[in-house]
């Protein structure tokens, strides 16, 4: 059996990811990160993810990127950009861009990865989002695929450990639509950047979230504070 790292957030794309891997028939290690985010909802709802799918190993990694902040996800003086139209947030990269989060993220999972045994590292990065953050992007992926070749000895006296990316093409509608025929448990799942007891409705990630479910015709089963019509 492929033995896999996936990296989850909890969130909508990579616990799709997740169950996606376990399609796959990998053995499946989940991988998550306590960065000091925001909140800590999304990592509950990693947890639940985890338990959820029944997989092989869950660990969580634990650093602080507010040491140097740089992102309204890593410092709180950062208002996050709220109520702004699907247009607005496809002009630039917004704020909520963590400065070379994923490069950190996928070196984490490269190292658990050799570590383990494993062959494969699964991430969801989507370059279709309106975030259009810029390690979400192919040509990002293909440049860290030759790190995870040059830079591990399993890399240089044998297979590199392949970087699986399932929803670098997809929209975020077909994301939700290939989640629902694997099952993923929706409810269980966070998105929202805010992080209180209800999402809140009105961050980009929220209502990119609605507005794929609307889309298609489907109920979001999170409970929002703000439930905007799309």
């Amino acid at each position: 059996m492929v033995k896999a790292v996936i990296l989850l957030s909890g969130g909508l794309d990579s616990s799709t990811v997740l169950y996606q891997a376990k399609a796959d028939g990998c053995d499946c290690y989940a991988l998550s990160f306590d960065y000091r985010q925001r909140h800590r909802r999304e990592l509950e709802a990693a947890r639940a993810i985890a338990l959820s799918a029944g997989i092989a190993e869950h660990q969580m990694v634990n650093f602080d990127l507010r040491l140097w902040g740089g992102s309204a996800l890593t410092d709180v003086k950062i208002d996050l950009p709220s109520d702004r139209s699907l247009a607005d947030m496809s002009q630039n990269i917004p704020i909520t861009y963590v400065p070379a989060r994923n490069t950190i993220f996928l070196s984490f999972g490269l190292a658990y990865a050799e570590a383990i045994g494993a062959q494969r590292v699964y991430i969801g990065v989507n370059a279709l989002d309106y975030s259009g953050y810029p390690d979400c992007r192919p040509d990002y992926i293909q440049a860290m695929q030759e790190v995870f070749r040059l830079g591990t000895k399993q890399g240089r006296e044998g297979e590199a450990i392949k970087i699986i990316t399932p929803l670098i093409n997809l929209k975020k509608t077909e994301i939700i639509q290939l989640g629902n025929s694997l099952a993923v448990p929706w409810e269980k799942t966070w998105s929202c950047y805010a992080g209180e007891e209800l999402a809140c409705g009105v961050c980009d990630s929220c209502q990119l979230r609605l507005a794929a479910f609307a889309e298609l015709g489907l109920k979001d089963m999170l409970p929002y504070s703000i439930l905007k019509q799309f």
